[in-house]
C-alpha cells in the first residue's frame, strides 16, 4: 500500500470510531485525530513522504518495529508509545486497521469512565459462540439503553 493510500485508509478507519474528530490545531498540513480532546493518530508528510503516527502499546512497538521496515519510531512524539508507519511495504490494510483502532483503544482507556464512548475492553473484539466460531461483535449496551 503507497503512502497516500494509507494516509486515506487510516482516516476513513476513524469515521467508524465512535467519538473521533478531526482537528487541524498545527495548521492545515497536519491532521490530528482525537477523542475526547486527546490525540490517537496524526497524518501529515515528512519530507514529502506519507506518514501516520498511532499511539502503541510499548510492547506492541517494540516488535511492531522489528517485524516491519515501514514501522518506525513515533516522529516527534514519545519514542516508547508512539510509532510512525510509511507506505511502500507489506502492512495489510486490514492490519493498519487494527492499528487505528489499537491507539484510539489505548487512548479511551486513559479516559475518565464517564468520558469514554465506548468500552475499551469490548469494542470492536468479536465474541465466541458455544461451538467456538468468531461470531458478530459484541453488543455496545449503551446502543440497549437508547444512549447515542
Amino acid at each position: 500500500m503507497d503512502g497516500l493510500v494509507l494516509q486515506e485508509r487510516a482516516a476513513a478507519r476513524t469515521n467508524e470510531l465512535p467519538g473521533a474528530a478531526l482537528e487541524h490545531p498545527f495548521g492545515p498540513e497536519f491532521d490530528v485525530y482525537k477523542v475526547c480532546g486527546r490525540v490517537f493518530m496524526l497524518v501529515s508528510d515528512l519530507r514529502e513522504t506519507p506518514i501516520v503516527t498511532l499511539k502503541a502499546a510499548p510492547a506492541d512497538a517494540t516488535a511492531l518495529r522489528e517485524a516491519y521496515v515501514e514501522i518506525n519510531p513515533g516522529y516527534h512524539m514519545n519514542k516508547k508509545h508512539w510509532i510512525t508507519l510509511t507506505g511502500g511495504g507489506a502492512l495489510e490494510p486490514e492490519m493498519l486497521d487494527d492499528l487505528v483502532t489499537e491507539s484510539y483503544l489505548l487512548v479511551v482507556e486513559k479516559l475518565p469512565q464517564r468520558l469514554r464512548p465506548v468500552d475499551p475492553a469490548t469494542f470492536g473484539r468479536r465474541v465466541e459462540s458455544i461451538a467456538g466460531d468468531s461470531a458478530e461483535p459484541a453488543p455496545d449496551p449503551d446502543e440497549s439503553r437508547g444512549r447515542p
